[in-house]
């Protein structure tokens, strides 16, 4: 209406009123005092004037595996079957130094109530209320202890804060004691599973090698054969043997029947003689190939008698090379078991505190006045917005 007027009265505008506070403007000013400056001014406060002083200690260690030679290598690298494996053991460490086991032997150790249950009625905010549990103690300890670990190089940094830096100091030792004694256990039970798994196979290899021995020894004085290919050997000799006199009784035999008549005395000994040398070398062959009074006894014949041997020997000979590679394993078991694979190598010992770095006054402060001004900052523009559109 005031700019049709203004058209009508020649195209003047009037001047425009002097801008004035107005009771949202107050309300506005007046929120990001009670939302923004008063929170940040009771915090700084506190900050400043209440919260104790907190002083910090670091450490830093890692699991380290001894290199050893000796043994170990010329038996063929068979220690590998007892293994190490030094980031499982840092893994084991980062869950351990956070668990409830750590935080009772620590506490064993430097009585954590005691030490931050202290500021307690002035500073509420970072001490440990005095009848804290357990469990609300290993709620604090994640409070307290800030741990860094590279799963790659297998490295922990420890960092333990406290109201002195005496304090803080022994907790950071107490927490690298307790680690190398963690340590020292699994070691101490790898050694002996190590140990125990090697005399459990030796002994399996020492029964597996006694019954092949005793099985070979039944054969032979079932069959009452030593070695039937050294039998057959000597049987092969003796068909030769025969052969070669069968050759020369049948050359004698054809030089003494063109000389003489066919009665001739000699020529029906000379022919005896070529039956005996036939039947004999047929007896040898059914040795060979067939059953036969010799082997009768035992219930067999000679390829199966062989074929048995056979079995038995590889049998033997195998019970034989485990049980050398049972003995080597117990070799080098006890080998390790006499040294300690596994250690803690502690790369940072436990630093002495000069002077309170925390709580760090004024990255809290920070903090707290970003997120308060940028929750003020969403709340003044929701209210624009929900009253531009009513």
């Amino acid at each position: 209406m005031e700019l049709e007027a203004a058209k009508a009265n020649g195209g003047e505008f009037p001047l425009p009123r002097a801008a004035h506070m107005k009771k949202r403007h107050w309300g506005l000013i007046f929120s990001f005092f009670l939302i923004v400056i008063a929170p940040m001014v009771a915090v700084n406060g506190y900050l400043w004037t209440v919260a104790k002083d907190q002083y910090a200690s670091i450490t830093g260690f890692t699991v380290r595996s001894q290199e050893s030679s000796g043994a170990s290598d010329l038996l063929g690298g068979l220690a590998s079957f007892a293994g190490t494996s030094t980031a499982s053991d840092s893994d084991i460490l980062f869950e351990f130094i956070q668990s409830q086991e750590m935080v009772e032997a620590v506490q064993a150790r430097v009585d954590l109530r005691s030490h931050y249950s202290q500021p307690w009625s002035e500073d509420k905010m970072f001490a440990l209320w005095p009848d804290a549990t357990m469990e609300q103690l290993v709620w604090y300890w994640s409070r307290i202890v800030k741990i860094s670990y590279d799963s790659g190089s297998g490295l922990i940094e420890v960092q333990a804060t406290g109201f002195d830096p005496k304090t803080a100091q022994d907790v950071t030792t107490a927490i690298v004691e307790e680690s190398q004694t963690r340590i020292n256990a699994l070691n101490e039970q790898a050694r002996l599973d190590a140990t125990r798994y090697a005399d459990s196979d030796l002994q399996i290899a020492l029964e597996r090698l006694k019954s092949a021995r005793e099985a070979l020894t039944q054969y032979r004085t079932r069959t009452q054969i030593v070695d039937p290919t050294a039998d057959i050997q000597g049987r092969m000799g003796v068909m030769n043997n025969l052969q070669q006199q069968l050759a020369q009784a049948l050359i004698e035999y054809d030089i003494l029947i063109g000389s003489v008549g066919d009665n001739d005395p000699r020529v029906k000994k000379a022919m005896q003689r070529i039956d005996v040398i036939k039947e004999r070398i047929r007896s040898e062959r059914q040795n060979l190939t067939g059953s036969h009074s010799d082997t009768a006894a035992a219930g067999s014949d000679y390829p199966a008698l062989l074929s048995e041997y056979e079995r038995l020997n590889v049998d033997l000979e195998y019970a034989e090379q485990t049980y050398r590679a049972a003995l080597t394993a117990v070799d080098v078991a006890r080998e390790n078991a006499t040294r300690q694979s596994r250690y803690l190598a502690t790369y940072i010992r436990p630093t002495l505190a000069q002077e309170a770095e925390y709580p760090r006054r004024f990255v809290i402060g920070g903090l707290v006045g970003f997120f308060l001004l940028l929750a003020w900052s969403i709340m003044a523009l929701i209210y624009y917005s929900i009253r531009d559109r009513s």
